[in-house]
């Protein structure tokens, strides 16, 4: 093909791929939609030109198009890694990790049931092989959310939701391709003996195979881009050329899943990147993606809508038949998914529920698209597939991409419309007046600002204010009116709103780059899980979230682990450097968010609410404050280090805001600029790498803020630091029951705890201990221990206890103390005069 007309056709797509948005957005029907449509028309306007004598000039633009090199191979290395990258690095991989039951039992129970039905459902017509039927049905699995996802967020529907069919949708495509190779080897000619049980023994390899590459590098280019240190342009192509070699060296190199690797290099970098790379490369890095996927979905749909003609060219009136048991059973498979499995899931409460209206609009929104074209373009242009076999496989795929894109495509607008589900809630009405009485309040205040500094007429000026003023005073009304709205929603509302005041605060934050880019993606995800959790549970919801957000999760009990048993502490330095960061900067939030409160929520909702509101702040900030006091205790000059970074961060702020107000007003040339601004990012740069946090020595240094230890030399208090073991509470955790024996002591460094022994209650604070008079009571002691608020406690074992006793006069008599406190003769302890006492066991 001419180069000239080549890149004239390519150019030619680029601009009408840009008018496609607003005219979809104009007839509102999914982007996906006009794009197939658009495709197929360029496709069947150069058929026809080619085929009458209207004219001959358009005769060579047309025979380019019909022969565009278009292949399946470049849907597959080229345009399928740029989606799935993309979707990979847009995700909230940590608000997934809350629904990853439903996403994986959705993403592959979902393939391998649409799969099955559609596959037997074609086997029992009579007309192909029971394999060429399950290559068809995997084919057709996969499906596109796009469309009902953007739907979704236009009409305000649960965050939890859009995830789930997104997070679905992702694992699908894996999912689909991965059993689309199992059945190709089945209906291929020239594979010796294909069986099922070998190719099903292939799955771990290509799954895990497939991960291990896309971990491998993925790690390997966050470390790279991190070395690159501020060449911004450097690190965004390293990005780039991630996905392609990951699935190159996965497909290639290994013979595993390359979108599998794919994938997992995304979620790698996704994790990883936000703290190593700068808050403003981090940034235009996803940007950079997601202009790429931008245009690789629009090119995917358009090019392999050029080929439905191609495709559809040997189709037969039975083939009519059989798209309709294809569509048939496709909804069906789906139905039972949506409708039997996701209720399942949702009463053993590994699913949040989703309301019927919401599962018939997923259930119609099942958009087939580029990646199902694309797998059936695979099998045409296979020689060793059966001609009959393929012909089936490209005209029912075919036919059953375009019944998805038209007739489901085109009316799912309408559906949703039917279902009731564009309409706002009582809820979400009241949030929607108060959130416009509150805009229009501030709007208010600026505009008697401006006004004044520019010297307007005073009766133009009175005139105009009395019009917003009625205008206001509409909305407040609407607001504080809402009849249908109870007390405690009032309070909902309230909390929904504060909680998305905070979001804003975060952002405020990472704009200014008062935070990290990791930070902040973690306050941000905490902060839409305190919106979720609010709606669907009101108060109660957003104290349970806050608290989560406070506590240790089980990948930090992992961590805590990997340093305490095997001595590999960079996951858990890392990991509590985080959570240091999060918790002094949530500290900073929660002071504005009172100033908040009574600068807009108590105008809206009065006094009693905005007192309520200020009240669970108040209950945040002790239970935050307790939290970092004990981090504060366990690595002191940590905390203090953190916000001496937050300081010297701001101070660079309005240095560098400074040094732009002087070039705007031309006082500093932009040389002089230049060079201002490049010392600013070296420093910029230093100030936002993480700090190190050795957990060895702070623990050694806790060990010497205890008492008790006074008596022990410095050799004996490195060996007690290296031998206790750091344990995490939330308030409410059992630490000790009475039906198990103790087999350590636990020091407490920070936080609370409550102990019962024979129906007799005591509570303990910090530097004090507990475990010791059951270890060394003659008769065991039956005793339960409680958590009372969150805290830090070290563990010490028996045994080690025993021998610690023996060298220190100091434990003998703390413990010597706590039993006559707690009522016990230390008579009938052991081991107090320093006699050696064996441990049990």
């Amino acid at each position: 093909m001419d180069m000239v007309l080549l890149v004239a056709i390519v150019a030619t797509l680029f601009l009408l791929i840009g008018l496609c948005e607003p005219l979809a957005a104009r007839l509102r029907l999914p982007y996906s939609v006009i794009l197939a449509g658009l495709g197929i028309l360029i496709a069947a306007a150069a058929a026809f030109f080619l085929a009458t004598n209207v004219t001959d000039a358009l005769n060579p633009v047309a025979e380019a198009i019909l022969a565009f090199p278009i292949r399946s191979n470049v849907f597959l290395y080229v345009f399928l890694p740029t989606l799935l990258f993309q979707v990979t690095l847009g995700l909230d991989l940590r608000r997934m990790l809350d629904d990853w039951v439903p996403i994986l039992t959705l993403a592959v129970v979902a393939v391998v049931v649409a799969t099955i039905t559609i596959g037997y459902a074609l086997f029992w017509t009579g007309v192909l092989p029971l394999m060429a039927c399950l290559l068809i049905g995997a084919i057709v699995s996969t499906t596109d959310p796009s469309a009902v996802v953007s739907i979704f967020r236009n009409i305000a529907a649960p965050q939890r939701l859009s995830r789930i069919v997104e997070g679905e949708s992702l694992l699908n495509d894996a999912a689909a391709i991965a059993l689309f190779g199992l059945f190709m080897s089945f209906v291929m000619r020239g594979v010796p003996d294909p069986s099922l049980g070998s190719a099903l023994a292939q799955f771990p390899m290509l799954i895990g195979g497939g991960a291990l590459v896309g971990l491998l590098f993925g790690r390997a280019s966050v470390a790279l881009m991190a070395a690159m240190g501020r060449f911004e342009l450097a690190q965004i192509s390293v990005s780039v050329a991630l996905p392609y070699l990951a699935f190159v060296a996965a497909e290639q190199i290994i013979g595993a899943s390359g979108v599998i690797a794919v994938v997992t290099a995304g979620m790698t970098l996704n994790l990883m990147g936000p703290g190593r790379l700068t808050p403003a490369t981090w940034y235009n890095l996803r940007e950079v993606w997601t202009l790429l996927a931008h245009w690789a979905g629009a090119f995917i749909f358009v090019l392999a809508a050029l080929l439905i003609p191609r495709l559809l060219d040997d189709m037969r009136m039975i083939d009519l038949a059989l798209i309709g048991v294809v569509i048939v059973a496709a909804i069906v498979a789906r139905a039972l998914i949506l409708f039997v499995l996701l209720p399942a899931l949702t009463l053993v409460r590994l699913s949040p529920p989703v309301e019927r209206p919401y599962r018939v609009a997923i259930l119609w929104g099942g958009l087939r698209g580029a990646v199902t074209l694309a797998l059936a373009l695979a099998v045409t242009e296979s020689l060793r597939v059966p001609p009959e076999i393929r012909q089936a496989v490209g005209v029912l795929a075919t036919g059953f991409t375009i019944f998805t894109l038209i007739a489901q495509g085109t009316t799912l607008r309408l559906v949703i419309g039917r279902l009731g589900l564009d309409k706002l809630s009582p809820l979400d009405a009241a949030l929607a007046n108060q959130v416009v009485a509150v805009a229009l309040q501030s709007v208010r205040e600026q505009v008697a600002e401006s006004t004044e500094n520019y010297g307007l007429n005073r009766d133009t000026v009175r005139s105009e204010a009395i019009i917003f003023g009625e205008r206001l005073g509409r909305a407040v009304k609407e607001a504080e009116d809402s009849k249908e709205i109870l007390d405690r929603d009032r309070i909902t509302l309230g909390l929904i709103v504060l909680a998305g005041a905070e979001r804003d605060m975060v952002l405020e934050r990472f704009r200014d780059r008062a935070i990290s880019s990791g930070l902040a993606e973690r306050s941000l995800s905490e902060a839409d899980r305190l919106i979720e959790q609010t709606r669907s549970g009101g108060r109660t919801g957003y104290l349970r979230a806050s608290r989560r957000n406070l506590g240790q999760g089980g990948v930090y009990q992992i961590a805590a682990w990997l340093h305490n048993r095997l001595r590999i502490s960079g996951p858990l330095a890392r990991m509590t450097s985080d959570r240091f960061e999060m918790l002094v900067t949530q500290r900073l939030i929660l002071r504005d968010l009172n100033t908040f409160i009574d600068a807009r929520i108590r105008r809206i909702h009065g006094r009693r609410v905005a007192d309520l509101l200020h009240d669970l702040l108040r209950r945040r900030s002790v239970e935050v404050s307790q939290v970092l006091d004990g981090l504060r205790l366990q690595y002191p000059g940590y905390a203090e280090e953190l916000e001496r970074r937050l300081i010297r961060r701001t101070a660079l702020r309005y240095e560098e805001a400074e040094y732009e107000s002087l070039r705007g007003e031309g006082l500093i040339g932009p040389e002089l600029y230049a060079t201002l601004t490049g010392a600013l990012a070296d420093r910029r740069q230093t100030e936002e790498g993480r700090l190190k946090l050795d957990l060895a020595v702070q623990k050694a240094d806790l060990v010497t803020q205890f008492p008790l230890f006074d008596s022990l030399d410095d050799r004996s208090r490195r060996q007690l630091g290296r031998a206790l073991v750091t344990r995490y509470v939330s308030a409410g955790e059992v630490i000790l029951r009475k039906d198990i024996p103790a087999r350590s002591v636990y020091f407490i460094a920070s936080g609370a705890v409550e102990v019962e022994t024979a129906g007799l209650t005591d509570r303990l604070g910090r530097g004090e201990m507990f475990g010791q008079l059951s270890i060394l009571s003659r008769s065991r002691r039956r005793t339960s221990v409680v958590a009372i608020t969150h805290g830090v406690l070290l563990a010490l074992d028996e045994a080690r206890f025993l021998r610690l006793m023996r060298r220190s006069p100091g434990l003998r008599e703390a413990v010597r103390a706590s039993a006559v406190k707690r009522g016990v003769s230390p008579d009938r302890l052991a081991g107090l005069d320093g006699a050696e006492v064996k441990a049990e066991g």
